[in-house]
């Protein structure tokens, strides 16, 4: 497995593969995904959002059944896990007032997107506005959720305006990456509601990635053991069941 210096999360909302791979309204999603590799049979967990970010961040739905909020867990988790180690584990969420912030919306923020704020073993801190990403990248945590407001997430707006403030946002870390042993991944919490198959784009993008298309099947949990096995963690709940990806990496 890599180890990546630094690795980006980037949670999008509720759009299928079959909605962004090839949609011309998707330009830059695709770009990442053809420059880097690109999972054709990945799946959310479950419907609605919030117990797919509780998986992807803990390797459990906590019992959590739909975007209700606020929640308390104890439960072990990625951040954790990390700041255990001696790594650094950090979110930025667009639209948060301020850091720490543990109101259940605010604007186009919702906390339901962001499961870090539920634990109490996890510092508030480490829940930040969006403005404070970048532009030094080499002093982002080991691993940092980026999380789009209601709108930029795709959501409430089309995909068009998602995909074009990613391009805007993200790109800057997409190319240091390239050059700083850094990856990004980009996902999507679930298909649309109706999607039985909760089919969904996730791609990964880094010097460390073997580019090409891969069929095989990933999930949240798979998503989270890959990134406890780049760091050495044991593996979360439903994490256990699942071995981490390892034919996408470079030899």
């Amino acid at each position: 497995m890599p180890r990546p210096d630094h690795v980006v999360v980037v949670v999008l909302e509720n759009h299928g593969s079959d909605q962004v791979a090839g949609n011309p309204k998707a330009g830059y999603l695709n770009q990442l995904a053809a420059e880097g590799a690109r999972f054709t049979n990945a799946t959310g967990v479950a419907h609605p959002s919030q117990p797919n970010y509780l998986a992807l961040f803990s390797g459990n739905v906590q019992g959590i059944t739909d975007d209700s909020c606020p929640h308390t867990f104890t439960a072990p988790n990625l951040a954790r896990q990390l700041l255990d180690a001696g790594h650094s584990f950090g979110a930025y969420a667009e639209d948060l007032p301020k850091a720490g912030y543990s109101g259940c919306q605010a604007g186009d923020y919702v906390r339901w997107h962001a499961p870090w704020t539920d634990f109490t073993t996890v510092p508030p801190s480490v829940n930040r506005p969006f403005s404070e990403f970048g532009p030094d990248f080499a002093k982002l945590p080991t691993i940092s959720f980026v999380i789009p407001n209601m709108c930029h997430n795709m959501h409430n707006c089309g995909t068009a305006v998602a995909d074009a403030w990613l391009r805007a946002h993200l790109s800057g870390y997409a190319a240091w990456a390239a050059t700083h042993n850094s990856l990004l991944v980009v996902t999507f919490d679930e298909a649309e509601d109706a999607s039985a198959t909760n089919g969904i784009p996730l791609s990964l993008t880094g010097p460390m990635v073997r580019p090409g298309s891969y069929a095989e099947p990933v999930d949240h949990y798979r998503l989270l053991r890959t990134l406890e096995a780049m760091y050495g963690l044991p593996a979360l709940g439903n994490a256990a069941d699942r071995e981490p990806i390892s034919d996408a990496w470079r030899g």
